[in-house]
């Protein structure tokens, strides 16, 4: 029996969000943006499902003039990838 893969991860995009902060202490908005080519509102709304979920912290702020949102994943979100990963192994008869 395979093991069943998280549904709020097995979307493309959220999927590339969650890879992206894997590799980065935090990122923003922008550059998740212009990395995943995603359009700023599909990508603000699986942030805000990722964050929801309590896969990745949000924070609001001004930098000057100018809003800023800086996303990182959470030791949740770590666990979550990780064993989604593992999944997908299970479904490849990889280990």
């Amino acid at each position: 029996m395979f093991k069943p893969l998280d549904p709020l991860l097995h979307s493309e995009l959220r999927l590339a969000v969650m890879s992206l902060l894997l590799g980065v202490e935090e990122a923003d908005f922008v550059y998740i943006k212009e990395q995943t080519g995603a359009t700023a509102g599909n990508l603000s709304v699986q942030i805000d499902k990722l964050s929801t979920a309590g896969y990745i912290e949000v924070e609001k702020k001004f930098v000057g003039k100018r809003p800023c949102t800086l996303c990182r994943i959470t030791p949740k979100g770590v666990e979550a990838f990780d064993n989604y990963v593992e999944s997908l192994k299970d479904y490849l008869n990889v280990k």
